[in-house]
């Protein structure tokens, strides 16, 4: 470790940090050199969050968005895609630069960590408290074993199963020394089954001029039905990608994966596993010395590459194959809810081909929800656990390990009575709707963030500044139309 010379702490002390503390100071930690064997060394948190991506959105919101308005519904989805890739870049790019996550870079803006740290504690409990991607697993799970798909008198079964789902998350996520390494191991085992079996039953039961069909549907903007359901609509724009508070968090996620200077900064650990190893509260930032600047260059090579092919293309693949598969398969909206879907599909290629699809289908469906469900637990309470380490000094007097595990076991007895509260899709259109104005109001917030504390060197360009406030007027039109349609006055 290089000890910053006197002239560059005083130096430090003029920067502008905001309304937190200054960040030390300290040399960028050299990558390994790029190559395709290094690549998969060293990236990861796109793996994390492309598993908790490819959910709801595509087991139940895509099929039924394309069946119900058809394939020219689709650019929406690309274009969620395209921006959420450029807002978790820059949301990556202020952690590789000082170590913290973006959240704790917002709290640096006006008016300052107390009135940003609440608010994002209480929009993230709103989007990702309620337990819908658990239930869902839970009605996955019924129809699997018991051969049919759940009525009114199957509720207490189902929400006992929902219950276990819940439960078996939480000890994975207690499972290891590092929440953050044991996330990435179960994220690329689930990629690897979840995309194998849709590409196989793609491949065996759509037509090739489905394939094209579907693909134009991506790639062709087309007017919008008269009659939209806009809280579907802004459900299907937000977990097209990830949606909301998940975004964010893939900075939490390169921070404790050690990318750039996050390696000085620690990681989360496993209070449960005996870590107790610190974590700063403050994070640390480099000079723009050549030598730095040329090790920036390959760490950003590794995030864009993380960002663009493991998650941008896995999210459009993943939703590619999903809603492909279900437009070539269902007739119409008519034979079809949130419940039926993938259960129609499972009959359906039993039917035709094989009696064991219904048992894989379904097996699958449970891992792409359950995926989402692991996720989108350790996003929130990785969030909140983030936000009070970094905001109340009072919480650091205990290793923020236990904070994480204390923070979980109030989310599972909250989550333990939610999943009875509604079904699957009233459950996660929660989750879509408060998701379009985090991602309105965080994109501007990053932009911010990135255009003010970092480096000229390393601000974003301007195109992707472009690409961020682009971002923000996007999910926050769909906000307004969401608002607009629920208060407007009836003809």
């Amino acid at each position: 470790m290089n000890t910053p010379s006197p002239a560059a702490a005083d130096s430090a002390t003029s920067v502008d940090h905001g309304c937190l503390p200054a960040w030390e100071q300290d040399d960028l930690p050299t990558p390994l050199p790029f190559s395709v064997g290094n690549l998969f060394r060293t990236i990861g948190p796109g793996a994390i969050l492309l598993a908790a991506a490819i959910g709801g959105g595509e087991w139940i919101v895509g099929p039924l968005t394309t069946i119900k308005y058809g394939r020219g519904i689709l650019w929406i989805a690309t274009i969620g895609i395209v921006l959420q890739t450029i807002f978790n870049l820059e949301a990556a790019r202020y952690t590789m630069y000082t170590g913290e996550p973006i959240i704790t870079g917002i709290m640096r803006l006006r008016p300052g960590s107390r009135v940003w740290s609440w608010f994002y504690i209480f929009i993230g409990v709103a989007q990702l408290a309620t337990p819908a991607l658990a239930k869902g697993c839970a009605t996955v799970l019924f129809a699997a074993f018991a051969g049919r798909l759940s009525g009114p008198g199957d509720d207490s079964v189902v929400n006992m199963i929902g219950i276990g789902v819940i439960l078996f998350g939480v000890m994975l996520l207690l499972s290891g020394k590092h929440i953050e390494k044991v996330l990435e191991l179960l994220s690329w085992a689930m990629i690897a089954f979840i995309f194998s079996f849709l590409i196989a039953v793609n491949i065996l039961f759509v037509p090739f001029h489905q394939w094209i069909e579907t693909a134009r549907g991506f790639l062709v903007i087309q007017s919008l039905p008269e009659k939209v359901d806009w809280i579907l609509l802004a459900t299907f724009a937000a977990t097209a990608g990830s949606g909301g508070l998940g975004n964010l968090a893939i900075s939490n996620w390169f921070r404790d994966k050690g990318f750039a200077m996050g390696s000085k900064v620690g990681a989360i650990g496993n209070v449960l596993a005996g870590d107790h190893s610190g974590l700063k509260h403050v994070g640390v930032t480099f000079p723009m010395t050549s030598g730095n600047l040329d090790r920036w260059r390959t760490w950003w090579r590794y995030a864009v590459l993380d960002q663009t092919v493991l998650w941008g293309l896995g999210c459009f693949l993943g939703m590619y194959l999903n809603v492909n598969l279900a437009a070539s398969i269902i007739p119409s909206a008519d034979v079809v809810n949130e419940a039926t879907a993938g259960a129609y599909q499972a009959q359906y290629m039993a039917d035709k081909l094989w009696k064991g699809f219904w048992l894989l289908t379904l097996i699958n469906g449970f891992w792409i929800l359950f995926s989402t469900h692991l996720g989108n637990t350790d996003v929130l309470i990785r969030t909140v656990s983030d936000i009070c380490w970094s905001a109340f000094p009072t919480v650091r007097k205990r290793p923020i390990g236990l904070l994480y595990a204390v923070l979980l076991g109030l989310l599972t007895a909250w989550a333990v009575v939610a999943v009875h509260l509604g079904n699957v899709l009233q459950l996660f259109k929660v989750l879509g709707i408060v998701a379009n104005p985090i991602m309105a109001i965080a994109a501007v917030q990053i932009w911010r963030v990135n255009t003010r504390f970092l480096p000229r060197e390393i601000r974003p360009p301007f195109w992707r500044q472009a690409g961020l406030i682009l971002c923000a007027i996007a999910y926050g039109g769909m906000t307004l139309a969401l608002l607009y349609d629920r208060f407007r006055t009836p003809a």
